[in-house]
């Protein structure tokens, strides 16, 4: 069965997965694959941002947009509402990726991390230290640039878990 949000070209197992995006720091690069797989997979997308954010019009591209307040955590919470088993929920936040995976759903970080659950305790872990050295006046390295290299393996990493789903009867690429 073909998926409606599909293209027309590409063939789906029903119902497609779905994708749901905490977009508040997501780089431009890594929602620029999402879109484009999004059109070959024919998955939901979904993006929740605060309204600080432009994400684009709602319905944009096949692209549900869900706007939150500015609040802390906001985000965070909206995504984790709507998240169900079988999803996958594209993240920077190991807070976020932990309540995920506890859902049942799959988690992936815009540089192509799979989140798992044998590693988030040693994640969250790692972020607690990170948090009490800041706290006490230390500093702590920033991210990286992103480079072309990241979204490549982003890709990668997102067509692996999409695959596996389809393998589960989740969603389905387009006909090799």
């Amino acid at each position: 069965m073909k998926s409606p949000e599909a293209d027309p070209s590409t063939t789906h197992i029903s119902p497609p997965a779905r994708v749901i995006v905490d977009a508040d720091a997501l780089p431009r690069g890594a929602m620029d694959v999402l879109r484009r797989l999004r059109r070959e997979y024919g998955y939901r997308l979904v993006t929740v941002a605060s309204f600080h954010h432009d994400m684009g019009r709602h319905g944009e591209d096949g692209v549900e947009h869900v706007t939150v307040g500015d609040g802390p955590d906001e985000a965070d919470l909206a995504a984790i509402n709507r998240t169900r088993p079988g999803d996958i929920v594209v993240t920077q936040d190991w807070g976020l990726a932990a309540l995920v995976l506890g859902k049942g759903a799959r988690c992936l970080s815009p540089t192509g991390h799979e989140y798992t659950e044998q590693r988030i305790d040693f994640q969250l872990e790692e972020r607690h230290i990170k948090a009490k050295h800041r706290r006490a006046g230390g500093r702590t390295k920033g991210p990286r640039a992103r480079t072309a290299a990241d979204d490549e393996r982003f890709e990668r990493a997102l067509r692996k878990l999409l695959e596996r789903g389809e393998a589960k009867g989740v969603a389905g690429p387009s006909a090799r």
